[in-house]
């Protein structure tokens, strides 16, 4: 019947999309992977009530969005226990794909828009996700500390690093010392210069072989002690 063929066609579209997450991260969980898989259908239908991915960048997903936050896994393997706070999480990333990649680590996304947080909460829900918590809070107002800050080009660096500062803990457990992960694009030149004798900069294009990775996207990692 026309709707079994459009439910085959739907899944088979959805498996393909999945194919580019486990294609770098071969390891997930079934859990895991049924869980990136229901991110398609609650992001569309989140997205046509709450604008928080652009419209037309919503076939683009599991690409530009999903895989682009995992990046982060590429560089650090957060160990249990982690503790990490995604900075202006907009409707969950990097924090959700994060979250669902180690599940033993703690996600405290906060945003200054309200109803962004209520995607992401909501999402995280409906994945069954208990390892995250998202909360309507400017990083001014966020004093609590963490293991790492995580965020997708929300400001300029400088900027950022000012308002991060109080929030990292002192005391270390991962192969890389506490401090911020971002995902960035651009020409980077003047934002690193403050930090160019402690800057650490992955060019995406490293990890992941989609042209879209090939635009002068990195990571940028500060430690901060």
């Amino acid at each position: 019947t026309y709707k079994e063929n459009l439910y085959f066609c739907i899944i088979k579209s959805i498996t393909k999309m999945i194919d580019i997450i486990t294609k770098y991260f071969p390891d997930l969980t079934d859990l895991q992977c049924q869980q990136y898989e229901m991110l398609d259908a609650l992001y569309r239908d989140w997205n046509s009530k709450i604008n928080v991915i652009s419209r037309k960048d919503i076939d683009n997903l599991y690409e530009h969005h999903v895989l682009h936050s995992l990046a982060i896994a590429k560089v650090l393997r957060f160990k249990p226990s982690t503790e990490i706070l995604d900075f202006g999480t907009g409707g969950g990333f990097p924090g959700i794909p994060l979250a669902i990649m180690f599940p033993q680590c703690r996600f405290h996304l906060i945003d200054g828009i309200g109803k962004k947080i209520r995607v992401a909460t909501e999402i995280s829900k409906a994945i069954g996700l208990t390892n995250v918590e998202a909360l309507q809070r400017r990083g001014e107002e966020e004093t609590r500390k963490f293991d790492f800050v995580v965020s997708r080009a929300v400001m300029p660096l400088p900027d950022l690093m000012k308002l991060i500062r109080k929030n990292i803990r002192k005391e270390q457990h991962n192969a890389l010392p506490n401090g911020l992960l971002c995902l960035k694009g651009g020409d980077l030149h003047e934002e690193l210069k403050p930090f160019k004798n402690i800057v650490e900069v992955y060019p995406l294009n490293d990890f992941f072989d989609e042209e879209w990775y090939r635009e002068n996207k990195k990571i940028i990692y500060v430690p901060i002690g």
